[in-house]
């Protein structure tokens, strides 16, 4: 799903240019859950902008899906992030004006969906994530954890090929981290490729795959036997 090959990336820093990675080697396969993990610096979040068509490396190559991710213009960029990718992140990114229904639809209206099939489509990722009851609410109503199953049901709205999660329990409590975790898991069992930064060892713990990147290098890269969330919730 995920091949990237000898990636570098650097940004200048006035007179000065900043190496931060330096040359990843990094494959995913269909329906894997990995975690990447490192200090502030490492490099994680590069990592994750190259591969969330966010940012581009200087060097080397990225195929996802099969498409070589390279050169493309913010046109092309942007229709491979909607049919390819599906975000999480730490700060949830709702649009606060909008109702869970609208927020969660929002993808499918960029993919050109009619208005009736985005809403049909909306109900039904916030049924999967349990919140139905709160389609019409504005984000300013819910707590964070139902905040962030809104952004899960936007991510899964346009049945993306990955999701890629950025600290997804950055911003909740032990409790309601452990909660999404379980629903996230429970995406990986339908099959969904996903992958997480995080720097909360217990959260790691709970995909099947472990990367730790220092210094813009991958130090690590080994399976876990999975903890499942439910055990803790």
């Amino acid at each position: 799903m995920i091949q990237i090959k000898d990636l570098h990336k650097s940004y200048q820093m006035g007179s000065n240019s900043l190496h931060v990675l330096k040359g990843i080697n990094f494959n995913v396969k269909e329906g894997e859950m990995v975690s990447i993990m490192g200090s502030s610096g490492s490099g994680k979040s590069t990592l994750l902008n190259i591969i969330g068509i966010l940012d581009e490396a200087d060097s080397g190559s990225y195929m996802l899906d099969g498409v070589p991710i390279k050169n493309l213009n913010e046109k092309v960029a942007a229709n491979y992030r909607n049919k390819f990718l599906g975000f999480i992140f730490q700060s949830f990114n709702l649009i606060n004006y909008k109702s869970a229904l609208d927020n969660v639809a929002m993808p499918l209206y960029y993919q050109g969906i009619k208005r009736k099939e985005r809403i049909e489509k909306a109900e039904y990722y916030l049924e999967k994530v349990g919140l139905s009851p709160w389609s019409h609410h504005l984000p300013s109503e819910l707590s964070g954890g139902q905040k962030q199953r809104v952004a899960i049901a936007r991510a899964l709205a346009s049945d993306p090929k990955v999701l890629l999660a950025d600290e997804p329990t950055g911003a909740l409590d032990s409790k309601t981290s452990q909660e999404v975790m379980e629903l996230i898991q429970g995406i990986n069992d339908e099959g969904k490729t996903i992958l997480i930064v995080t720097h909360e060892h217990d959260i790691a713990q709970m995909t099947k795959r472990i990367v730790h990147l220092k210094d813009g290098i991958i130090i690590d890269d080994a399976p876990v036997k999975q903890v499942r969330a439910s055990l803790y919730v």
